[in-house]
């Protein structure tokens, strides 16, 4: 009997959905103050934010030739194990298990207990209920943690049903993200008052050359997960046609309204008052600048479905990784079955909740995704690397798209990865040591994993 495999049911839309839902996060409404500070003029501003759309755009499209190339669920696992030997994919894929997309969904939900404190109270509380004391893992359950994880069971449960129910979630979350921003935008724009000269404003105070280059790396952080459709590839309806307009069409809509929202920001106020913005108060302060009051409660309803949006994104692609590490005998065997009833990557997707669920109860455990963030730029760029050395090793293959811009656009996209991981070295040696150790620690797995498949 042959065993079930996963079903080919999404669309072009409803992958472009995933990566709006994937990228669009908290970024866009802290980053801002972090560049107005570096940059010392409003255009340099702006074409900082552009510039970083146009290098994640040579990002999607070489993903959109690897992922026509090899339409298989994984992402950057299945081109690494192409390119670089399954050691290179093992750590990536180690990575995202370990924190890449755990501990995002992690962080993501405690986030959401937070935002939905607003309105209950109780949702937000950190008084500990029941503690843990397990060995160097202490966990200690909370009111807010009790409410990350049923946010966190609630979408994994959705998505292991299968790919109906959770496009159909995901899709309405994702819309109702995207709609909210841009009733934000017009509302903003064509009410607000203020400014069009604050957006072409030449004034400029000197700064370092440098600081427009620093300025590029939260940037590039803010624009992470435009790959998310690749990760899907198995699952997506003719990928040779769909997974490249899936990514093309995605990465777009992202930088657009990035850019247009970064306009918004500029009009509301000069570019000196967005430099001082406090902590978490640029959607607050922006709404007071335009409209005379802070629209709390609402943006705090946008709060939630955006950051319920990204978990949903997360818990949809990561489990994709897993389950083809598993395939391939990287990974727990019982992770690569696929569920014979909803065809989908069951216990993957549970694999991630449960650790998600440890790192949501575990401080100590908490500082993971902080110490591996580096690694989505590295494992990135390592990725689009492997576009150059799969178009030399088989260059008379069936190639459905090619990437724009060849070789140009991803050698522009390798060198500025490269750099924000120099740059990264260079800044924070101490966090990146501990964050390669972490990604070392996969090395004894993966031999482990590597001995059992060849006896």
């Amino acid at each position: 009997m042959t065993p079930p495999s996963l079903e080919r049911r999404l669309g072009p839309l409803d992958a472009a959905a995933i990566i709006l839902s994937n990228v669009i996060g908290g970024g866009i409404f802290y980053v801002p103050v972090i560049v107005a500070a570096l940059v010392p003029v409003a255009a340099g501003m702006l074409g900082v934010w552009v510039l970083g759309g146009v290098l994640a755009f040579a990002g999607a499209m070489a993903y959109a030739e690897l992922a026509a190339l090899r339409p298989r669920s994984g992402g950057e696992y299945v081109y690494l194990r192409e390119a670089f030997g399954p050691l290179a994919a093992f750590l990536t894929g180690w990575t995202s298990f370990v924190a890449g997309f755990s501990g995002a969904i992690a962080a993501s939900a405690l986030f959401l207990a937070d935002a939905i404190g607003r309105f209950v109270p109780a949702a937000a509380d950190r008084t500990p209920i029941l503690q843990l004391p397990l060995p160097f893992v202490p966990l200690v359950v909370t009111r807010q943690t009790l409410v990350a994880l049923a946010a966190i069971a609630l979408l994994s449960f959705i998505h292991m049903r299968g790919l109906g129910p959770g496009r159909l979630v995901h899709n309405v979350l994702a819309g109702l993200k995207v709609s909210g921003i841009l009733i934000f935008l017009a509302l903003g724009l064509a009410l607000g008052s203020g400014s069009w000269g604050n957006v072409t404003s030449s004034h400029a105070v000197a700064a370092p050359a440098t600081d427009w280059l620093l300025a590029l790396i939260p940037v590039m952080f803010s624009y992470s997960g435009w790959n998310a459709a690749a990760y899907v590839a198995e699952e997506i309806r003719d990928p040779g046609r769909n997974v490249p307009i899936a990514l093309g069409l995605g990465t777009a809509a992202v930088v657009a309204i990035y850019v247009a929202l970064n306009v918004l920001y500029l009009y509301a106020m000069p570019l000196a008052d967005l430099a001082v913005v406090a902590d978490g108060r640029l959607t607050d302060t922006v709404a007071e600048r335009l409209f005379g009051f802070v629209a709390g409660n609402v943006i705090a309803i946008f709060t939630i479905v955006s950051v319920a949006a990204s978990i949903s994104a997360m818990v949809l692609a990561g489990p994709r990784v897993y389950f083809a590490m598993a395939r391939d005998g990287a990974f727990l065997p019982s992770v690569a079955q696929v569920h014979p009833k909803y065809r989908t990557p069951a216990r993957a997707i549970w694999a991630q909740a449960a650790w998600s669920a440890v790192l949501v109860l575990s401080s100590t455990l908490s500082g993971l995704v902080n110490y591996t963030g580096f690694a989505i730029v590295l494992f990135s760029g390592i990725a689009v690397a492997a576009l150059f050395v799969l178009r030399r090793r088989e260059p008379d293959a069936a190639r459905p798209f090619r990437a724009w811009g060849y070789p140009f656009a991803p050698g522009l996209f390798v060198a500025a990865s490269a750099a924000m991981i120099l740059h990264r070295l260079w800044t924070e040696p101490s966090q990146t040591l501990y964050g390669l150790i972490i990604m070392g620690a996969g090395v004894p797995l993966y031999l482990a994993f590597a001995r059992k498949v060849n006896r």
